[in-house]
């Protein structure tokens, strides 16, 4: 595995601005809140030299930004709107993001980016981190970005761009390079976090077929 959880690695431009209106936010903090109890974000001293871990984010409707969770708010029970920022731009091949809020985005910003900018039916983009689907990428036959990759880097960006068509709609990847990271991402934060947790049970179950559990979803 390569890099760490929670340190920055892309050239941030980063600006004190408004923050996103709370009925923007609902879902995010819904969907925190599941993944919070089920372990898949959050922050645990056994885990990952103890620094938070997943991070949330939908588009800012009728627009390319988008709201994510801030850096290493992964502790926090809830989250309010201070806690999270706005992706102004993205650019991958650089490294670079702008962002405004009062807390700078969460260390996965470029990965989401990334998605939102390979299409635009995507709204949702959910990060995070489970070491059974993790365990069990291949026999779920889930895409793996290049454990080489490094998270938050162009070539990062690249895999996700790459294997993100590869995915399916809902759709789920897997971050090679990342300890037990993945990435759901949706049209809407119900079927994406539904995906996260479907194949979570997949990967819980053992011999069980994959395709039993994971179904299509529109």
């Amino acid at each position: 595995m390569t890099g760490r959880e929670g340190v920055i690695k892309f050239d941030l431009a980063f600006r004190p601005g408004p923050l996103p209106a709370a009925e923007l936010l609902a879902e995010l903090e819904g969907w925190r809140t599941v993944f919070r109890r089920l372990g898949l974000l959050g922050r645990d001293p056994a885990r990952y030299e103890g620094l938070g871990f997943g991070n949330l984010s939908r588009r800012v409707p009728g627009s390319d930004a988008f709201i994510v969770s801030g850096t290493q708010t992964g502790g926090l029970e809830r989250l309010a709107p201070e806690h999270y920022a706005t992706v102004t731009a993205c650019d991958p091949q650089h490294n670079r993001v702008a962002a405004h809020g009062v807390t700078p985005p969460s260390s996965e910003a470029l990965s989401h980016g990334v998605l939102y900018r390979a299409d635009p039916r995507i709204a949702w983009v959910m990060h995070l981190h489970d070491p059974a689907i993790f365990a069990a990428r291949d026999r779920l036959r889930l895409p793996v970005t290049d454990p080489a990759a490094a998270y938050g880097t162009p070539a990062m960006a690249a895999e996700i761009a790459r294997l993100a068509p590869q995915a399916g709609w809902p759709g789920l990847l897997v971050m090679g390079g990342h300890e037990d990271g993945l990435l759901a991402f949706g049209a809407t934060a119900a079927a994406t976090g539904a995906l996260a947790v479907r194949i979570l049970a997949a990967a819980l179950a053992g011999g069980l077929p994959a395709a039993a559990l994971l179904g299509g979803e529109n």
